[in-house]
């Protein structure tokens, strides 16, 4: 793969950086980033910025419309509530192991670049691999989906919306994401911020009446909260299976290492904080929810958030699909601002095409690595079987986060002397690596077949790594079709390599 640009090319560049310092002083000039002249990825991502990025990603549909399955599985309203509480401690500790990672190794990338520096090129390859041909689509067209379910609610209420809308309205949510994500890197991440303080909008609208209704004495649900009949330890490591699939999202920050402001400071803050902010959120939730309902009308609701808002906010209920959409919105641009940077590093690694790691010439996006994902999610929303692909990678993303951490307890042992400008105790990383493990076993304890399946999706990723990457001498005709695929898109997406 090429590794410069023509002299054409470069001509191009220069006029283009013409352009840039000129559009820096028009208004009109709105969606251009305020940047210098330099052609990269700066750093814009400030602390509240991260904040938006991680809380945005983390919070999506499930707590306002079905979070039952802890409660159905621990058996209890108490032993639900500590189980909420325990997977966030339990999910901070791998947070904080992640940040570690993010302030010691200062690339972007996320789970991709850390297996890289810690197991070598062929791991990674294999983590990509999974997340490319198969995950990342998948899980895009099914946030996608939800979004275009509940952005569609309130005009079809009380009929049911036609499946064809509701691809149509996803397909519309995720190309406006694509958009925003190719134009602007500080307008995506504005947009994040207002779309993290509408989510928590929503979930204080359900906090602060629950509380009232509590400390008005509605505590009838709460009577015998840790009533053991219904207890079956069997279930307990579904319901904290459940209940970490709950606050997954906390790693996407270091996805975007390179582009935060001082991040030997604010990537382990932003996390911190974060953490901190959504196990609260979670925890109050759940707490105002059982003063309304008991468990029993919490597991046959359809709409947690909607029945409740139907008991104690009547009509203000019809608003709840709209913030529900807004929260499956900011998680689809969340993941994309985050996914995009881990095929831009990949790219510059060398194990995708060279054009990923490009950058456009005066927005100054990865305009490529942005709209990588798109034919494929196209794929899975209309033709796909989105949901039997989630369940066989599922248990793929738990075994890479541990194998990840995993590699956090090897570099202590292999570089010890590496800067670590932010170090968590050792306890904290073994903890977090077996609970992972564990919920892996879990998974193939629980669904061997579909484990099984996602297993072999995932190990296709070798042949290919020896195919596309290891072998130095590629055919002739591989070699120039790859080449022209690189010339034709930096030319038609007006993309050049990264300044250093």
């Amino acid at each position: 793969m090429t590794k410069r640009c023509t002299a054409s090319q470069k001509d191009r560049v220069a006029a283009n950086r013409h352009d840039v310092s000129q559009s820096q002083s028009d208004p009109s000039g709105k969606f251009l980033d305020e940047v210098d002249t330099k052609v990269g990825l700066g750093k814009k991502v400030t602390l509240l910025r991260g904040i938006s990025i991680i809380i945005g990603t983390i919070i999506g549909a499930g707590i306002f419309i079905s979070p039952k399955g802890i409660l159905k599985n621990s058996g209890s309203i108490g032993m639900s509530l500590i189980v909420w509480i325990a997977c966030g401690v339990l999910s901070l500790f791998g947070a904080l192991s992640y940040a570690e990672l993010g302030t010691c190794i200062k690339k972007s990338g996320g789970h991709y670049t850390y297996i890289l520096e810690a197991f070598g090129p062929q791991m990674a390859f294999i983590r990509l691999w999974a997340d490319l041909i198969a995950i990342r689509p998948a899980a895009m067209a099914v946030i996608s989906l939800a979004f275009g379910q509940y952005i569609l609610e309130p005009l079809f209420m009380p009929c049911g919306i036609p499946p064809i809308a509701t691809k149509l309205a996803a397909t519309i949510g995720i190309t406006s994401v694509m958009y925003l994500n190719s134009m602007s890197v500080t307008w995506t991440a504005r947009i994040q911020i207002f779309l993290t303080f509408s989510k928590l909008l929503a979930i204080g609208i359900i906090i602060v009446p629950g509380m009232y209704q509590l400390f008005k004495g509605e505590t009838r649900h709460f009577e015998n909260a840790f009533d053991m009949n219904n207890v079956k330890l069997s279930g307990m490591p579904l319901a904290f299976y459940s209940g970490m699939y709950a606050y997954a999202g906390w790693f996407y920050l270091n996805f975007v290492t390179e582009e935060v402001e001082n991040p030997e400071r604010n990537v382990p803050l932003a996390i911190c904080i974060s953490m901190v902010i959504v196990t609260s959120c979670y925890v109050l939730t759940n707490v105002a929810y059982f003063t309304v309902m008991s468990a029993e009308e919490l597991l046959a609701s359809q709409a947690v958030a909607v029945t409740f808002a139907e008991k104690l906010l009547g009509n203000f209920s019809t608003a709840v699909p709209v913030f529900v959409a807004l929260s499956c919105y900011g998680s689809m641009n969340g993941c994309l601002f985050a996914l995009s940077r881990m095929f831009f590093v990949a790219s510059r690694e060398g194990q995708l095409p060279e054009v990923l790691s490009m950058v456009h010439v005066r927005r100054h996006t990865p305009l490529a690595a942005v709209l990588i994902l798109y034919p494929m999610t196209m794929f899975q929303l209309f033709v796909g079987d989105i949901y039997s692909l989630l369940n066989f990678m599922s248990f793929l993303r738990w075994l890479f986060i541990g194998v990840v951490v995993l590699g956090l307890i090897y570099l202590r042992y292999t570089q010890p002397d590496l800067p670590r400008p932010f170090k968590v105790p050792i306890l904290i990383p073994v903890v977090f690596c077996f609970m992972c493990f564990f919920m892996v076993f879990l998974s193939l304890y629980s669904d061997p077949v579909n484990t099984g399946i996602g297993f072999a999706i995932s190990l296709t990723g070798i042949p290919a790594y020896y195919i596309f990457i290891y072998f130095n001498h590629r055919p002739k005709w591989f070699q120039k079709a790859l080449d022209s695929f690189n010339r034709t898109l930096q030319i038609l997406l007006e993309v050049v390599p990264a300044e250093q």
